[in-house]
């Protein structure tokens, strides 16, 4: 059943197996050594019960001593071992679901809220290493210790020993029932530390719009109703747990009151009374505790068999502690391997090969819906090397998933797009991807310096290349007057940056890649159009040569393209040049209307 419920993490567990070998001979020797401890203990109390000499008062706390000492050494190496392994397949664990989550398609991370996939990674993970590290450590000392002690207490007195182990049925119903218990609460605890995780997280990134609608308090109370049935579902655990131990150290209790009742009594009356065997001693020197009657147990034996039983005391409530940690840990594997398990929708085709992309697309006879709701119907559509196309139409009529196609952020049915003449699938993910410059219509800096931001994803950028991208962005001038320039923290998500400067510094990132095809998905609405025309202007140079599908609502940005598509309804229903567009009285004709007379107006105030 403990392998089963390992079976997500065998492929860790056989890399570091010589590890774990090393760990189990290191177990093997500390309770090896251990077990002997209670037998000197007796051959010492029935040895200085006959007489007490200095010469034996050395020699037996020397043994002493070495047993000691060498447990302590081996028990170390043990937890060196042991515990260093857990934290080994813990770094690879956290690496591999890392690049797990790196993998998986855009579409995962809409469904899943961030703060339960950072739960998960954090909190999860920690359990898991807590399975593979003390769980391993001490299940495997109970069970080593344990078979060692019951194998000299039968030695000693079998009947005892089959007395004292008879709460062991006992035991396993309660541990068995505690444990599922124990696993379905920790199941629902951890669902709400994600809940908890996810609404932080929002919170954290969306500061500035809770204090913009005056939501501080609404959301501390809203965090606070989930922080308690957190505490709530916590507590349970808790009043759980603290029922197993005590009920484990119940049943410990009374087989050793058991032990001493009996293993007295034998003492007592199954051989000459102590009293007796003394004055014995006295009057006959010669006379030894070989004249106990068959079957009975010496001083000494009782005294071995009594510390076995406290010495079996720590691995009996440890395997309540234990019980703990195993159902944490593999609930939490549980809710990692349904990371490690989900695969990319969007993956390499098996005869995609790395192809060099000269920039032609072509849209043919495409229709996509999301599920059950079409985005767009039948588009056909042709962007020859080199060109230029821009697409306008209302919200929601599709432009921004027309151009996610193209990089593959979503996945058209197979021959519907087009690079280059070749099926869009014959390109692997990475060349593909290398040749767009891409910047979406939501802009995302990273919480790191303005220097990096703009040279993501291009391995030894220059700074005469960072800068020239940055000018033909027309975003240098602002970054040199930082006071730190090209070294300046954006701070998380850019906050400390305008609207504007986040697009610029967005689009020098997809400059400084140098694509064959350029993608701006509406990456100038939040610049003036006084800094639009000089972004326009810059990128007319940067667009020679490449293919570049730009996006948006207005008519200045477009008017210039050598096509504009005009997008409605997911239909394209108006092509051609500016020019021809307006000669043809329809939606691009109201739209340029409307923002001539919107500039008009605001030229008389």
């Amino acid at each position: 059943m403990f392998l089963k419920s390992l079976r997500p993490l065998l492929p860790y567990l056989k890399r570091y197996r010589w590890a774990y070998a090393l760990g189990s001979g290191c177990v093997l020797l500390h309770n090896g050594i251990w077990v002997l401890f209670p037998l000197v203990i007796g051959k010492a109390s029935d040895d200085l019960n006959q007489g007490v000499t200095r010469h034996k008062l050395l020699v037996y706390a020397g043994i002493l001593l070495v047993i000691a000492v060498t447990k302590g050494i081996f028990q170390f190496l043990t937890r060196w071992v042991v515990i260093g392994v857990s934290r080994d397949i813990e770094f690879d664990l956290r690496n591999d679901l890392f690049a797990r989550l790196e993998g998986l398609s855009y579409s995962y991370y809409q469904r899943n809220r961030t703060g339960d996939i950072m739960a998960r990674a954090t909190n999860d993970l920690n359990a898991v290493r807590m399975l593979l590290g003390p769980a391993i450590m001490y299940s495997a000392n109970t069970m080593v210790y344990t078979a060692g002690a019951l194998a000299f207490m039968i030695s000693i007195n079998p009947k005892l020993t089959l007395l004292t182990f008879l709460p062991l049925p006992a035991v396993s119903v309660v541990i068995q029932t505690f444990g599922r218990r124990i696993h379905e609460r920790f199941e629902r605890i951890q669902a709400m530390f994600s809940d908890i995780s996810a609404r932080a997280q929002e919170n954290f990134s969306g500061a500035r719009l809770i204090r913009a609608y005056v939501q501080e308090e609404a959301e501390i109370k809203a965090f606070e109703r989930e922080n308690k049935e957190y505490i709530r579902r916590s507590l349970k655990l808790v009043r759980l747990m603290g029922m197993l131990w005590p009920t484990l150290e119940l049943m410990l209790g009374c087989a050793v009151v058991l032990v001493l009742w009996l293993g007295g009594r034998e003492v007592l009356t199954g051989q000459l009374t102590l009293t007796r065997v003394t004055n014995l001693v006295a009057t006959y020197p010669g006379i030894t505790t070989t004249l106990k009657l068959d079957g009975s147990m010496s001083v000494g034996q009782f005294v071995s068999f009594s510390t076995y039983m406290m010495q079996l005391t720590w691995p009996i409530i440890a395997l309540g502690w234990v019980i703990n940690i195993f159902q944490r840990g593999t609930a939490s594997l549980i809710r990692i391997n349904e990371i490690m398990q989900e695969k990319p929708e969007i993956q390499d085709a098996p005869h995609a090969r790395a192809r060099e992309i000269e920039g032609e697309i072509e849209f043919r006879n495409l229709t996509f819906s999301y599920g059950d709701k079409p985005v767009l119907r039948d588009v056909n559509l042709r962007v020859p090397t080199g060109s230029s196309l821009a697409i306008v139409g209302p919200t929601g009529s599709g432009k921004t998933t027309l151009v996610n196609l193209i990089p593959r952020v979503y996945d058209a049915d197979p021959g519907m797009v087009l690079i280059d003449g070749r099926p869009i699938r014959d390109y692997s993910l990475e060349s593909l991807r290398r040749s767009i410059g891409f910047v979406p219509q939501e802009t995302f800096l990273f919480s790191d310096r303005i220097r990096e931001n703009i040279a993501l994803g291009v391995d030894s950028a220059a700074h005469s290349d960072i800068h020239d991208a940055a000018d033909a962005a027309n975003i240098a001038v602002d970054i040199e007057s930082f006071p730190e320039g090209y070294e300046t923290l954006v701070g998380e998500r850019g906050i400390t940056l305008s609207g504007g400067q986040k697009q610029r510094t967005a689009i020098a990132r997809a400059l400084i890649r140098n694509p064959r095809i350029l993608i701006l998905d509406d990456a100038l609405s939040s610049v003036d159009t006084h800094t639009e025309d000089k972004i326009l202007n810059h990128l007319r140079d940067v667009m020679a040569g490449r293919t570049t599908i730009f996006i948006s609502h207005r008519v200045s940005t477009v008017r210039n393209a050598d096509r504009i598509a005009v997008l409605h309804g997911g239909r394209i229903v108006e092509l051609g040049t500016h020019d021809e567009l307006l000669a043809l009285n329809g939606y691009y004709s109201d739209l340029y209307n409307k923002q001539l007379l919107e500039e008009e107006l605001a030229e008389v105030q």
